[in-house]
């Protein structure tokens, strides 16, 4: 990851030296089970207390083996007796390394993932207390269309981000598996009763069926989610940068003190954490192609997977958290111009007309399509509410049809208010 999006503690977890330390656990796992089991002498584990990561010296060995995973054991039974050294990696081949270790690194991640997902839910948990009182004018496609409760919008985005926290969990359970199967998973030299108590000590339930790999479709489906979530943070971004533009000016991102927002204009204020997260959220989901791709791999396996694995998935989960990491913070220092916001709600008459189509129909027996038709007409042919409901009045008393009166977009506050009132205890 380059510095400019790095997030050290997923950095952490996907350098070379944390990679081969879990090769480590995972090894000395399995020591431990074969110790208990009678399998290996006594003592053996105990003889790899001490033994070093040495990368450097790993990096040696492997210009010569070109086998990354021969390289480390080797490094590590160099530092051990003989006797002792023969046992290590007994029964397992490099993928039972390899992709249990990689199912750790993934779960450190996720956890890491699902604690970013929590603080910026919470953030926008905080943003519709702030706006649930505020009226502001909906949008569908891009034009004014009825009032609606400001706090909706970020309800929206913090639900189906509730939804995307839900998934990882899920995944956490059901898709970080590992395997001691051995050559094209067969279990030829160690059991399954091996296997189950290793990966026990690891925190990790056994794959169903392993092929030498752990199929890949369970990496593309927490890429998947990882997708979707880079989806919901741009779904964001967008409407903050919509409601951004000059002539909206409903909503600013925070300006902080020393901030400039171009290098010849002194006036402008850019939504640039916005657009920020639009950029980065388009390589994220690029991620899950690439995913879907490792997931066909021929006959047990090949390491096709294992090259692109190396550059998406460090890459996916930093990018991931920063992205949410920076979004948080973009919603917790979000402005909201209220005034400007309510105004709008006040100036733009013609919203009713979904409101008064439908009083109208209760209040008459004429059929749909004749209301509809007059509404239509008293909106395309007003420019100021008084006009609007003179046309209408007058339209209707031609007709010899009742209209609702007194009716505002703010005599209708109460009742925007309680409707979203349901929607908000429903969510809940």
């Amino acid at each position: 990851m380059i510095a400019r999006y790095n997030v050290p503690e997923i950095a952490a977890i996907w350098t070379e030296e944390n990679r081969f330390q879990k090769f480590l656990q995972v090894e000395i796992a399995l020591l431990q089970v074969l110790e208990d089991q009678k399998k290996i002498p006594e003592g053996t584990t105990r003889a790899f207390n001490g033994v070093k990561i040495k990368p450097e010296r790993i990096n040696e060995i492997e210009a010569i083996t070109r086998h990354d995973v021969i390289a480390f054991c080797s490094s590590i039974t160099e530092q051990v007796e003989p006797k002792h050294a023969r046992f290590f990696h007994f029964g397992v081949t490099s993928s039972d390394i390899l992709d249990t270790a990689l199912s750790l690194q993934i779960k450190d991640s996720l956890e890491l993932i699902t604690a970013d997902l929590k603080t910026i839910i919470d953030a926008l948990k905080v943003k519709v207390d702030e706006t649930k009182d505020l009226l502001c004018m909906g949008r569908s496609h891009g034009m004014y269309a009825e009032p609606m409760v400001f706090a909706q919008k970020f309800l929206s985005f913090e639900q189906e981000l509730v939804r995307r926290l839900a998934d990882y969990k899920a995944a956490i359970e059901t898709e970080i598996t590992g395997q001691i199967s051995g050559a094209v998973g067969n279990y030829t030299i160690l059991d399954a009763q091996i296997e189950t108590k290793t990966l026990g000590k690891l925190g990790l339930k056994p794959e169903t069926v392993s092929t030498q790999v752990i199929p890949r479709d369970r990496v593309a489906k927490i890429i998947g989610i990882g997708a979707m979530t880079a989806a919901a943070l741009e779904r964001m971004a967008v409407e903050f940068r919509l409601l951004h533009h000059s002539d909206v000016a409903e909503i600013y991102e925070g300006f902080k003190k020393g901030q400039k927002g171009s290098s010849t204009m002194p006036h402008k204020k850019n939504p640039i954490s916005s657009e920020n997260i639009s950029g980065l959220s388009r390589v994220i989901r690029s991620h899950y192609e690439v995913a879907l791709q490792d997931t066909i791999l021929w006959h047990e396996r090949d390491i096709s997977h294992s090259s692109a694995e190396r550059l998406i998935l460090p890459d996916h989960f930093g990018l991931l958290s920063y992205a949410i990491k920076r979004m948080a913070d973009t919603v917790t220092n979000l402005v909201i111009n209220r005034e400007k916001v309510e105004a709008k709600v006040a100036d733009n008459f013609s919203s009713l007309s979904s409101f008064l189509l439908h009083e109208m129909i209760l209040l008459n027996p004429t059929s749909r399509e004749e209301l509809y038709a007059l509404v239509q007409e008293a909106s395309f042919n007003s420019k100021t509410i008084d006009q609007f409901f003179g046309v209408l009045q007058s339209k209707s008393q031609e007709n010899g049809l009742k209209m609702p009166a007194g009716v505002t977009p703010l005599t209708l506050k109460t009742h925007y208010f309680s409707r979203f009132a349901e929607v908000l205890r429903r969510s809940r």
